[in-house]
């Protein structure tokens, strides 16, 4: 394997936690996944966003840097790749969206003195999907807090997602996931097994599912 820390994003309802879940498996990886459930936060969030936007973003800011900062001072003695289900940039982008300007740019000066301690993925894996997609996969996973999200929401997160990746030429298998049913059809995955066989330069490189 060519690629040590493999990590998946993309927009909310997507497939980032089953993907990683698969290619864990698959590739005998350690498994890094968001605690999103921990976060008090996050109903109240989805009913009074002006108010709880800030402790929400702060709270998983903390979390998600408490679990890749462990990862980086452990080393698993056979398992040698790592696959996560989020960017620790993550934080920013959702945060972007989030808060108003004054709180974004203390948030922003936070962020950067944590973010500089932490490794960086190999490559990152970007599935997108049609926000009529997402609203239908929101819908069958059935968390109750999440059934009002308005497609304006998810179109924002998918522009600021899309927007970093190519101003930052980040290193991405940008997968199109419009069709994606990576537990029921073996040739899905294995689209992502096969790319993840070759060496890529940084920039996005694009792939449909069959």
């Amino acid at each position: 394997m060519k690629h040590h820390f493999i990590t998946i994003e993309g927009n909310i309802g997507v497939g980032k936690t089953t993907l990683a879940n698969l290619l864990a498996r698959q590739l005998n990886a350690r498994l890094i996944l968001e605690e999103f459930a921990d976060n008090p936060f996050l109903p109240k969030f989805y009913e009074n966003p002006a108010q709880y936007a800030f402790p929400l973003e702060l709270f998983f800011m903390a979390e998600r840097y408490k679990q890749l900062k462990e990862m980086v001072h452990t080393k698993e003695l056979f398992q040698t790749v790592t696959v996560s289900d989020y960017l620790f940039t993550k934080c920013l982008l959702f945060a972007k969206v989030n808060l108003p300007e004054e709180e974004f740019r203390l948030y922003q000066k936070l962020f950067d003195i944590i973010h500089q301690q932490l490794v960086f993925p190999d490559i990152l894996i970007y599935l997108h999907a049609p926000v009529s997609k997402l609203q239908q996969n929101i819908k069958k996973r059935n968390r109750e807090f999440e059934q009002s999200i308005p497609d304006e929401y998810l179109f924002n997160i998918q522009e600021t997602y899309t927007h970093y990746i190519k101003q930052h030429n980040i290193k991405t298998l940008f997968i199109d996931a419009s069709n994606a049913d990576f537990q029921g059809n073996e040739a899905h995955i294995k689209v992502i097994l096969d790319a993840l066989e070759n060496d890529y330069e940084d920039g996005q490189h694009y792939f449909t599912l069959p």
